[in-house]
């Protein structure tokens, strides 16, 4: 798994504003200088009451989401993506290393999809009690 510097920087905004959910949108120069990022990475909706908001509640939206959103997957397959070998690696074709990046990705999609912008607002200990937990730790 690679996380890419846009979906670092997609869950750096969307925990800024799970932490100020409910006060509003957010100017996107104002995020971009709360979190020390490129200010061509936030862009927003112009109008004086413009800006970024969560469309759901902190709790409802999963690192698995936001990294969905920023890059369509969480974990690519390099199988799926770049076969070695088309033959080798078709669908059809007996692979005994496939099934180990399948389960990889199940482990890591589940792992995401557990833990929320609202479990980020607590501080590192508790998260990784809360990720312990989900990995059955």
């Amino acid at each position: 798994m690679r996380v890419t510097t846009w979906a670092e920087y997609g869950l750096i905004v969307s925990l800024n504003l799970a932490k100020c959910a409910g006060r509003g949108p957010i100017a996107a120069r104002e995020l971009a200088e709360q979190e020390r990022l490129p200010h061509d990475y936030v862009d927003s909706v112009r109008g004086a009451k413009g800006g970024y908001h969560l469309a759901r509640e902190p709790q409802a939206i999963t690192v698995k989401d936001v990294i969905e959103a920023s890059e369509h997957v969480t974990f690519e397959v390099n199988c799926d993506l770049h076969p070695v070998d088309p033959q080798r690696c078709s669908p059809e074709a007996a692979c005994s290393i496939r099934p180990v990046w399948r389960m990889l990705e199940q482990r890591i999609n589940d792992l995401l999809a557990g833990i929320s912008l609202a479990d980020l607002t607590h501080d590192e200990p508790e998260l990784y009690h809360i990720a312990g937990v989900l990995a059955g730790n």
